[in-house]
Order: C-alpha cells, then structure tokens, then sequence
C-alpha cells in the first residue's frame, strides 16, 4: 500500500499548472490526430477535448479553480490568437473591398435572421423570458455575447454554455449542411461559418485554405458588432424587453 505522504505527493503533481496545461495541449493534439486518421466529423477535437478533460478532472477529483490556474495561459493567449486572424483577413483586402456591400447587406440579415429566429422558436417553446433573452446572441464569441446578455437582461452563464454548444454544432456540420445546400464559394462557406460558428467554425474554416479562413474571421467580425449594435432593438421591437 503507498502511504499517504506519495498519495499526497501525486496529488500536487497531478494539480500542477504545467502538468495541466499540458495535458490539455496533449489531449488535443490527440484528437485531432484521431479525427485526421479517421475522417469522423463527430470526432471534433475540441469536443472531445472538452469531453476528456472533463472526465480527468471527475476522476482526480481536480476543481475547475485549480485547472484554471493553468488553463489561464491559455486563455491569455487566445487574445493575441484572434488578433492574428487579422492576416488572412489582410491578405485577401482587395477582394474583400471589391464585395464589401454585399458582404455587408449579408452579415446584417443573417445577424437579424439568426437573432429573431432564435427567440422566435424559444419562444414557441414554451421558454421563459430570461431563457429567450440568453439565447439572442448565440452565434458570436463568448466575451461578446455575454455583455450583450448581460445588457438585455439574460442570464451570461447559460449564453456562454449555448455559444460553445453552438459553436461545436457549427464546427461540426456547418461544411456538410452547406455542401447539402449545394453552396460551394470559398467566400459564401467561410462568411458562413464564421457568422453562425463564431471563433470555432472559423478555426474550422482556418483548417480547409486561408482564403475560407480569412472570410470566416470577417463573419465572425461583423456579426459580433451587427449583434452588439442590433440585438436590444430588435429584441424591443420582438416586445421581448
């Protein structure tokens, strides 16, 4: 039987901020290596990233405070991570200027669509009024959608948990559902994935070319300020606030 001072000793090792955070990159980089051997759409890493980190930190007993204190380092550089999606962004420009009505009359309505759709079906539903409001920003990146919520009077902890759902739904069947509606544009594919999927369906886009990533990450742009500006509007015309 190990006495209690190595039990204890593991236990340190195991809450190491290190050892965490690389365990995180390691189960990642896993699963991308599972996904690319095996083609499955379902086995998107970061869902099962999020599923086996998850189950590790049950098992060990490990609170999310203590993950966190290594998790931070990536948070912190998912900061400069978005900014850098400004290059591809910045090497197709001239295009980008050449449609830049058009891409913008489309991020408007499919911010509006999105929104009114959202709370419409909640609504039919049978969903309460703070319910409804927390879904309205579902399709843009967290730190957006939960100051949107928090503005209209929804709940921030309930969006951020839809806004990473939705993300995964849109990672993972955005590039099928489009390819059934027979859309095939680089431009038209990564507008959309990065409008409906925010950060992960552009990561995703970022996976197939840089042209697909660069429009995914003007998406994901656009939406995020259409939303912001937009939502409590038409959430008062809706009488929903």
């Amino acid at each position: 039987m190990g006495s209690p001072i190595n039990a204890k000793n593991q236990m340190n090792y195991l809450e190491n901020p290190l050892f965490l955070l690389a365990i995180t990159f390691g189960i990642y980089f896993f699963s991308k290596y599972i996904q690319k051997k095996t083609g499955w759409v379902l086995f998107n890493p970061i869902l099962l990233t999020i599923a086996a980190l998850i189950l590790f930190l049950r098992l060990c007993n490990i609170s999310y405070e203590t993950y966190h204190s290594g998790g931070q380092f990536i948070e912190f550089w998912l900061k400069p991570a978005v900014v850098a999606l400004g290059v591809p962004l910045y090497l197709q420009l001239e295009k980008i200027k050449k449609q830049l009505w058009p891409i913008l009359v489309s991020q408007l309505a499919g911010c509006i669509i999105g929104v009114i759709s959202v709370v419409l079906i909640a609504k039919l539903l049978g969903g309460s009024k703070e319910v409804i409001l927390s879904l309205a920003a579902k399709s843009v990146t967290t730190p957006i959608a939960m100051e949107v919520t928090k503005t209209i009077g929804g709940i921030p902890s309930l969006t951020a948990a839809v806004v990473v759902c939705v993300g995964l739904f849109g990672a993972i069947f955005g590039f099928q559902i489009l390819a059934l509606l027979k859309i095939g544009s680089p431009i038209a594919q990564g507008l959309s994935m990065g409008t409906a999927a925010h950060a992960v369906g552009t990561s995703t886009a970022m996976d197939i070319s840089s042209k697909h990533g660069a429009y995914a990450s003007l998406g994901l742009t656009l939406n995020g300020i259409f939303t912001a500006l937009f939502t409590p509007t038409i959430l008062r015309l809706l009488d929903l606030i």
